[in-house]
């Protein structure tokens, strides 16, 4: 499926504002036709999260939107997270994130690698000053990079697009929304991805970027 998508928000499920079906209506007004919720989750919450969001898959798809019910693995020691990231699956997510290194959290070092080394993972989630070693190995499990438009996160995205170009890595757009406030339009992921340093082309390309074909790769 093509169209606008998000894949990492957040809802009152973890630290976020919204229930997951304002956040949809929210999404629906702005022209989304791809909404992932992944709301924060360690070994205590992953499965209960991912079972609770497969209850508004109906009230999504009566908006127009196509909802991912997934998660993001947050603060979890590297070590735990290939595991973590199969249990959700197994569980039913459509889609698991995992928090990456970014420089304004005590995120554990190597949890960048940890996401990156696991086909279970499908986005590492604003990856800081990710290696291009760990970015090859992204690329070779078919998990994207994040552009993000959050305050802090955002610091690193010129390298995170330069280094994703240089590993031939899939890049995305996402909001990392929290409050309504946080969501964006097309202009607005137009501009993020182009302060990254992404040539129209490649905007163009990552805002197009088919979700379908992307989650089965």
């Amino acid at each position: 499926m093509t169209g606008m998508y998000d894949l990492h928000t957040h809802s009152i499920l973890s630290d976020g504002e919204m229930l997951p079906i304002e956040l949809i209506r929210r999404m629906s007004v702005l022209g989304y036709s791809t909404v992932a919720i992944t709301d924060h989750v360690d070994t205590s919450n992953a499965v209960p999260v991912v079972e609770t969001l497969e209850q508004v898959r109906t009230s999504a798809r009566l908006f127009g939107v196509r909802l991912l019910c997934g998660v993001e693995i947050t603060h979890v020691p590297p070590a735990q997270i290939a595991g973590l990231a199969r249990k959700a699956k197994k569980a039913g997510a459509d889609i698991v994130v995992v928090h990456g290194e970014t420089p304004v959290e005590p995120v554990a070092p190597g949890t960048n690698r940890a996401a990156c080394s696991c086909r279970d993972v499908d986005v590492l989630a604003h990856p800081g000053l990710i290696t291009i070693d760990d970015a090859r190995l992204a690329a070779k499990n078919g998990i994207a990079l994040e552009l993000t438009s959050r305050g802090g996160h955002n610091r690193t995205n010129g390298h995170v697009a330069r280094i994703a170009g240089g590993a031939g890595c899939q890049l995305v757009i996402d909001s990392d929304a929290h409050a309504p406030g946080d969501l964006l339009d097309r202009r607005a992921k137009i501009i993020v991805a182009r302060g990254a340093g992404l040539t129209e082309k490649e905007c163009r390309k990552v805002i197009s970027l088919n979700i379908d074909q992307f989650l089965i790769s």
